[in-house]
């Protein structure tokens, strides 16, 4: 199945705020989302530590100073964000449990209920991912709604496990593995999976050379989507002018992944790369974008589409001004 189609063409990201049914729920019923993706999960969860996996927002103009409020009702100066997180707590059976449950009780008319796409953000190896993507094709055939499976190959808060996503062998593996999943259902869910912020060509280069090294005869490409971008890791932001971290991480340096304002120029110059490239090989140009990178209001989200995003998701916004903040990137003014 082609990546299904996103109207409007707003989303939120794989992150915290997107982890319980209370999020999902809230996501899924506002008007203003085209889709809902969820937080990213393993097939059994992952060993989360309020003491050591972390995030805090901060202004770009003070990087000490650190908001009040609570999430959701964050100032909007407070632009960027910073996490040191893993993945979700809860394991992939969770997710897929509760999706049903989530369309039987919106508020949205019944259409648009059976109709709005989930994109379930799984990790884990290739040979996990593969039974993954099972799980989510049997959950598909009982539900309307279009389900697609997003490969969180960028994560940059996991020790000892480099994102894959920056390996042309590691890639090779999951395209590999992937290139036959779309056999086990007759209605195949869409795959994609979750980039890195590149920052020279050679790494772009990997990943177009490894996609299409998955094309060649008689394989076809397996993946229909690419969101782009994940955070940027080996960020540090301060508490102090002492050299206190503001979080703390599982090294305890405080290192993580930063993300929201800091990030748009690099997510911008991202997005615009992988379509450039994308367009150049006939293999690959009906691969769709997600653009992910501080979008904030209607001119970021302008921006995004602009340089080739068919989709735009959302993170830090979303948990500095709650769901709200769909509506207004959507208002024009």
């Amino acid at each position: 199945m082609p990546f299904p189609k996103i109207q409007p063409p707003l989303l939120n990201s794989s992150n915290p705020w997107a982890t319980t049914l209370r999020d999902l729920q809230k996501l899924f019923d506002c008007e203003s989302t085209g889709a809902v993706t969820t937080r990213t999960s393993l097939l059994h969860g992952f060993e989360h530590d309020d003491k050591l996996h972390q995030y805090t927002f901060f202004d770009t103009r003070d990087p000490i100073a650190r908001p009040d409020q609570p999430d959701g009702q964050v100032p909007t100066e407070f632009g960027g964000s910073l996490n040191t997180l893993g993945y979700s707590p809860l394991p992939l059976s969770t997710y897929l449990a509760v999706i049903p449950k989530i369309i039987a009780d919106s508020s949205l008319e019944s259409s648009r209920r059976q109709s709005k796409p989930f994109i379930i953000s799984v990790t884990g190896s290739a040979e996990a991912v593969l039974v993954c993507y099972k799980h989510i094709t049997a959950v598909q055939e009982t539900i309307a709604n279009p389900l697609c499976m997003e490969i969180n190959l960028s994560c940059p808060n996991i020790p000892d496990k480099p994102p894959p996503a920056y390996s042309g062998s590691s890639l090779a593996e999951y395209f590999h593995a992937l290139s036959e999943a779309s056999s086990w259902s007759n209605r195949r869910v869409a795959i994609g999976i979750k980039s890195p912020p590149y920052t020279y060509h050679d790494q772009f280069k990997t990943l177009i050379d490894a996609l299409l090294e998955a094309s060649q005869p008689p394989a076809s490409c397996p993946i229909d989507f690419i969101t782009a971008t994940n955070t940027l890791g080996s960020s540090l932001i301060l508490s102090d002018n002492e050299g206190t971290p503001a979080i703390n991480s599982v090294s305890g340096a405080g290192i993580g992944g930063m993300a929201g304002s800091p990030l748009h120029p690099l997510a911008l110059g991202n997005v615009k790369t992988i379509r450039s490239m994308l367009d150049q090989q006939v293999e690959l140009n009906a691969i769709s974008i997600i653009g992910v990178g501080g979008v904030s209001d209607r001119a970021g989200f302008d921006r995004m589409r602009v340089v080739g995003a068919e989709v735009v998701g959302v993170g830090t916004a979303l948990g500095r001004e709650g769901v709200e903040v769909f509506d207004k990137i959507l208002r024009r003014k």
